[in-house]
């Protein structure tokens, strides 16, 4: 009776030894060895102070003549109405850039590196409405505020992908709805500014090289709206109802033309073709505001 007892108190410690070696194992797989978390969404603040886009001359082109419904998102221009538009002809393309060195953090270039926007001719009544305008870019803090008035608006600018170059999933929750209504504004004041533009875009990074620029004229005021059909997550609400951009002429420097592949980011106009697109100078810079005193959270 002996016997059977002894060998089975032989055979546990292999049997504990096995199962201790096989637990290591699962927790190494789920422990040791931790994925890259997704970066996350970025505070209202942080993303739009950063948020400068030049905008490119592009050949011409004439997409499907879609009719659009928007609202608008910005607390400041709630009251004014829905808009209806149809999209014109392509004009611009406009990319993210960063002036004077001064690169976003990290965690905003993440996202701000991806805000391609095309924009098309469209036209509709002026609202006529008075802002007062503030930057929110650092470099530009020590501009005055301006006054303004709302004309009539003038394009349409939407997300775009370009090269087949598509933001990560987590960018593309984001920068799919970014949407802006570029309106005429009232008077043409000028910044007079020296300003040295890079490419962050990685498409963009060895084609376009610095270049140090003239910044003239304010010509448009482009507000963040929502197509109708295009159902925005709460929290990303949060983020793209605060992008308000003023755009200035620039003076550039020539550039080699550049050929780009674009294709439609935002579901909305998901059915549109993809485009081409030839870049041919650089001739406006936007650049963040607030309007009306009320800055983005964060």
């Amino acid at each position: 009776m002996d016997r059977p007892v002894s060998g089975l108190r032989r055979v546990r410690p292999t049997i504990r030894r096995a199962l201790s070696v096989a637990l290591g194992i699962v927790i190494m797989a789920f422990v040791a060895v931790p994925s890259a978390a997704a970066p996350a969404l970025p505070k209202p603040k942080e993303f739009v102070s950063y948020l400068d886009l030049e905008c490119f001359k592009t050949d011409p082109y004439q997409p499907p003549a879609v009719g659009l419904t928007l609202r608008h998102l910005n607390p400041v221009l709630e009251s004014l109405p829905i808009e209806q538009i149809t999209l014109g002809a392509r004009e611009q393309l406009c990319v993210p850039v960063a002036k004077n060195n001064v690169i976003p953090p990290p965690e905003v270039l993440d996202f701000i590196r991806f805000v391609d926007l095309a924009c098309y001719r469209v036209l509709t009544p002026a609202p006529g409405k008075a802002l007062v305008l503030s930057h929110l870019n650092p470099v530009l803090q020590d501009l005055p505020r301006t006054e303004i008035v709302l004309g009539r608006a003038e394009q349409f600018c939407v997300p775009v992908a370009k090269n087949g170059v598509a933001p990560p999933a987590e960018v593309m929750q984001l920068v799919q709805h970014i949407d802006l209504l570029c309106y005429g504004i009232t008077p043409n004041t000028p910044m007079n500014r020296a300003l040295n533009l890079r490419q962050l875009n990685p498409v963009l990074t060895d084609r376009i090289p610095p270049a140090t620029v003239r910044v003239t004229y304010a010509r448009q005021l482009c507000v963040p709206m929502q197509k109708r059909g295009d159902n925005i997550p709460p929290e990303v609400l949060e983020v793209v109802r605060w992008v308000d951009l003023e755009k200035f002429d620039t003076v550039a420097p020539a550039i080699t033309p550049v050929t780009l592949s674009l294709r439609h980011l935002n579901p909305v106009l998901g059915q549109l073709p993809p485009e081409r697109a030839t870049l041919t100078g650089a001739v406006q810079l936007g650049v963040p505001v607030a309007k009306n005193g009320q800055t983005p959270p964060g």
